[in-house]
């Protein structure tokens, strides 16, 4: 779709994107639901099995990775709300906030129990299953945040941008995770789960400021002139 040149500070041009047609917008919403939907699936799914076997392993990381699940279902589920009132923006405050508060609890979570494991020289056993679970992570979910991001930007729905940015952030979650999983299991490294652990509370937090500042970007611009220009706060994707 082209896009329209406007003028941006300086002078420069900045191309924004041309706004989609009213049948283009049809199509976006049902595949952003779909998306949605999806990621809700998989991430019930991811849930389930991360936290069973965190809990057989006694895995700070792999518990804390299925806390994060959740989390990642909470926030499909808002943007799933949102979709479904009249005015998605007037939902967005409450639910990028509950999202916030949630990413703040499980770094705290995860932080204390991980200080825990090291200081007692707690050693979690191997866990074959989290590992090929995490991995399957890693592969899938840069998949998901790419297809919503793309379908989000198009719309010039922040929340679906927003959703599809946290579900990027899983993926390196997903990777600090598989790290400390793999240096235990290969070389009796006990001490990297809860390493990963902290790794993963500091990405939540992360994720938490993100969420908690994201009311405070406008959407995509889907047109020039005065919405596009109003998006100046340098907080708006790419």
């Amino acid at each position: 779709m082209p896009g329209v040149r406007r003028a941006g500070p300086g002078g420069a041009g900045v191309v924004t994107a041309a706004a989609p047609t009213a049948e283009r917008q049809a199509v976006l919403r049902r595949r952003v639901r779909w998306l949605v939907a999806g990621t809700i699936t998989y991430n019930l799914v991811e849930a389930a099995v991360a936290l069973t076997a965190g809990t057989i392993a006694s895995s700070v990381a792999l518990i804390g990775f299925g806390l994060d699940s959740l989390i990642e279902v909470g926030s499909a589920a808002a943007v799933a709300w949102q979709f479904a009132g009249p005015d998605p923006r007037r939902r967005e405050r409450v639910a990028l906030r509950v999202i916030a508060w949630s990413f703040f609890a499980l770094a705290a979570y995860v932080a204390v129990e991980s200080a825990r494991a090291l200081l007692g020289g707690a050693d979690a056993e191997h866990s074959t299953v989290g590992i090929v679970l995490v991995a399957v992570s890693v592969v899938v979910m840069p998949f998901l945040s790419l297809a919503q991001r793309r379908a989000g930007t198009e719309l010039g729905s922040a929340s679906a941008v927003a959703d599809s940015k946290q579900t990027l952030l899983c993926t390196y979650l997903s990777a600090a995770v598989l790290v400390g999983l793999v240096l235990d299991a290969a070389l009796g490294w006990w001490w990297a789960d809860p390493v990963a652990g902290l790794v993963l509370a500091v990405l939540a937090v992360r994720e938490g400021r993100a969420a908690w500042r994201g009311d405070l970007c406008c959407a995509p611009p889907p047109v020039s002139g005065p919405a596009a220009e109003a998006c100046s706060d340098g907080c708006c994707p790419p």
